[in-house]
């Protein structure tokens, strides 16, 4: 039997999954990590790369203990992993320094962008489809004022993804999909793009070797198989970004098929033959894992995190339930929730505001329009307005790149953690319209990666024939027309008191869940 490791570093947490080569998860294991805010540094969010590799060792010797697969039979691994991270090494190889993908320390390099040169950062789009608001370049800037210690020692730079490959194999190399949110790649070439930084200001020859998803980029050292338990030699294959990989995990690898990834973030992706710009620099341009194509994307902040936080701080009754039932919280929430009507007796969320890449602020978390009758504005209401927020959400950012791309979903793949409610997935469908698919396995973008694992051990001729292979469906919801009437009325409303509320925060009267660097 033959097995395909895949490592997943998510925003929340790193997760080692082993497939065989059908396709059919056998195993995983899972640790949650943090990222640590620097206090002398609003705003910061570093990647603490030593204790986090000790959890993506612990989450592999765990995975192979569990399953009891030999390890010899596992014949390949690569990477995913949130985007945007970065991590710097010197000369030596040593790590110096790292951050995690929303780490928005930067606002003054940001300004000071701006006021150098105005239409530099709207030149940068048109070329890498990325703005300041994520990218390594604003960082970089920071480090040369703040730690130009470590600036001056830096040599090489990878995103998370490809650290954890290094880690195994000795190599530093990055994937298109990954390394284009950097802000300095050219999209049309994927490869890097030396004058960007050289405009900004910062080093143009920390940029290791570029290697599309699914190739061998080296093998599992005899130091990293001491500490794993996985055997020396095993391939390592390029990798790339989470969402890409999880595109890839549900088969979506031809133009105009749409992704909605639903974890921390949820991630909207639209396939698309070239590296079309958005005119109004609000969407999002990357590379997809897949050669040839690129994606349109769209970002909703934190559902899956806020959905976290409200099960943590107010239903210990459904958390203890699971606990003593062996079924997931989220469940039990589900169907407490069923009853609760479109609309969730009119409260309306406010957390995640529809994508604008060039302006990209939130307003202040709250709720409105709570009713003061516990049976209308309770957990199960709550919970469902929650739901029911993020597809709202999802549907104004699949909105603003029809006007991009003329085009609009006929279906809608659905994956994630989030894929895993049916109440959820129900809701979604109402609320975009449109028919939306599950697979079986819901963390795609680590079965994508297990099928790049694949291609570069030879098991897949192609990820045509691979995705073909292991993609498998669970689920079609076919929406309520009804309730999607509903919906777009609902979702008028909340425009326009999202509106109103970030005017608020824009004024400082409450404070933005994030903003951009430099907003």
């Amino acid at each position: 039997m033959e097995f395909l490791l895949a490592l997943d570093a998510g925003t929340g947490s790193i997760r080692a999954v082993l497939f065989d080569r059908d396709g059919r998860q056998v195993g995983v294991s899972q640790e949650e990590w943090t990222h640590l805010t620097d206090p002398r540094h609003p705003g910061s969010m570093d990647f603490d790369y030593r204790e986090n590799w000790g959890k993506v060792v612990h989450c592999i010797k765990e995975v192979i203990s569990k399953t009891g697969v030999p390890p010899s039979s596992i014949k390949a691994l690569s990477a995913t992993s949130m985007r945007e991270g970065l991590v710097l090494y010197d000369g030596d190889g040593q790590e110096i320094w790292a951050c995690a993908n929303v780490d928005a320390r930067a606002g003054e390099e940001v300004c000071l962008l701006k006021k150098m040169n105005a239409e530099l950062e709207n030149e940068i789009y048109n070329i890498s489809g990325q703005t300041y608001a994520l990218g390594a370049i604003p960082r970089l800037l920071w480090l040369k004022k703040h730690e130009p210690d470590i600036y001056e020692a830096t040599k090489s730079m990878t995103m998370i993804n490809d650290w954890i490959l290094f880690k195994l194999s000795g190599i530093l190399q990055v994937d298109p999909s990954n390394g284009c949110t950097t802000g300095m790649f050219d999209l049309e070439q994927r490869a890097w793009e030396a004058k960007i930084a050289e405009k900004c200001g910062v080093k143009a020859d920390i940029f290791p070797d570029v290697n599309e998803a699914g190739k061998v980029i080296g093998k599992l050292t005899e130091e990293a198989s001491a500490l794993t338990g996985l055997t020396a030699g095993t391939l390592v294959v390029s990798g790339g970004g989470d969402a890409q990989m999880a595109s890839v995990g549900v088969g979506a690898i031809e133009p105009q098929q749409t992704v909605v990834s639903g974890g921390s973030f949820w991630q909207q992706e639209v396939n698309v033959g070239k590296p079309l710009v958005d005119n109004a620099g609000r969407i999002r341009v990357n590379c997809h894992a897949v050669e040839g194509l690129w994606q349109l994307e769209a970002i909703a902040f934190f559902p899956g995190l806020v959905m976290r936080w409200f099960r943590d701080a107010f239903c210990e009754q459904e958390k203890a339930e699971a606990d003593e039932s062996g079924r997931d919280a989220y469940e039990i929430l589900e169907e407490k929730a069923k009853s609760v009507p479109v609309g969730a007796n009119g409260i309306l969320p406010i957390f995640s505001d529809t994508m604008n890449y060039s302006a990209w602020r939130h307003a202040a978390p709250s709720f409105l329009n709570l009713s003061l009758d516990p049976e209308k504005s309770g957990k199960a209401a709550i919970f469902k307005s929650l739901q029911e927020n993020a597809a709202l959400i999802t549907y104004g950012n699949l909105k603003l790149m029809e006007e991009a791309t003329g085009f609009y979903p006929q279906e809608v793949i659905f994956v994630g953690g989030a894929s895993k409610g049916r109440l959820w997935s129900q809701t979604l469908a109402d609320v975009l319209g449109v028919a939306v698919k599950v697979p079986v396995v819901k963390e795609s973008a680590a079965l994508g990666t297990a099928v790049y694992a694949g291609i570069g051990a030879g098991l897949y001729a192609s990820v045509k024939e691979a995705t073909g292979k292991v993609v498998q469906w669970e689920n079609t919801f076919v929406p309520e027309m009804k309730n999607h009437q509903q919906y777009l009325k609902i979702y008028e409303t909340w425009r326009k008191v999202y509106a109103a509320q970030l005017k608020l925060a824009d004024r400082g009267v409450t404070a933005h869940m994030w903003k951009a660097p430099g907003y």
